[in-house]
């Protein structure tokens, strides 16, 4: 979202939109933060599930990535996050997500700090044709102790695998979740925020009763 300083001025002076506007009926709100190697879906699932208009801060790809970043698999690729991507998404009446999703690249990774502060829990989108771009993600998650799930992003020529597979390539424990995703598609990827939310639950209710 690029606005120029009268655009911005001219948004201040109308007040946020109807369908930006939070719910009365929201009591409890959630940070979470999408996060995966270089474009495995990010934007694309924070953009699909929104209810407001997503902020994001694409940026076309210059030559300074040239050998720095690794576009391996997606050369079409011609913008990256270089801040964050936001979004929000009600679950219910009284639930409402903020999606923070995160740069992929590793010489971005200084911005996590901020991004994580508060979060509840994270989304992990995986791209099969690049599982090696989550390993650090993965790593970097666990070492924070940030609960997350695991989602597959549907790319149209990605290969399937089944899903103990996936979870022996990708070393994580029986418990975390690892489900389907479509980034398009916006009840596929509330799907997935489902997903995480009933992962949180059942953690919670776990530390609770030890």
């Amino acid at each position: 979202m690029d606005f120029n300083g009268s655009e911005q001025a001219a948004a201040l002076e109308r007040g946020p939109r109807s369908e930006d506007v939070l719910p009365e009926t929201a009591t409890a709100a959630v940070k979470v933060v999408i996060v995966g190697g270089f474009g495995v879906g990010k934007t694309t699932l924070v953009g699909s599930v929104s209810e407001i208009r997503p902020l994001t801060t694409e940026e076309t790809m210059t030559q300074a990535g040239v050998g720095v970043d690794d576009t391996a698999g997606v050369s079409s690729k011609t913008s990256t996050t270089v801040a964050m991507d936001f979004g929000r998404i009600s679950i219910n009446e009284e639930l409402v997500l903020y999606l923070f999703g995160t740069p992929g690249q590793e010489r971005f990774w200084f911005l996590w700090r901020g991004l994580f502060e508060g979060a509840l829990g994270a989304v992990v989108l995986v791209d099969t044709r690049r599982l090696e771009v989550s390993f650090d993600v993965l790593g970097r998650l666990e070492e924070r102790g940030v609960p997350f799930v695991v989602a597959v992003n549907s790319f149209p020529d990605a290969p399937r695998y089944p899903v103990a597979e996936l979870r022996g390539a990708l070393d994580l424990p029986e418990a975390v979740p690892i489900v389907p995703c479509d980034a398009r598609d916006r009840a596929s990827s509330r799907d997935v925020l489902m997903t995480l939310m009933r992962y949180l639950q059942t953690l919670a209710t776990t530390q609770e009763a030890s």
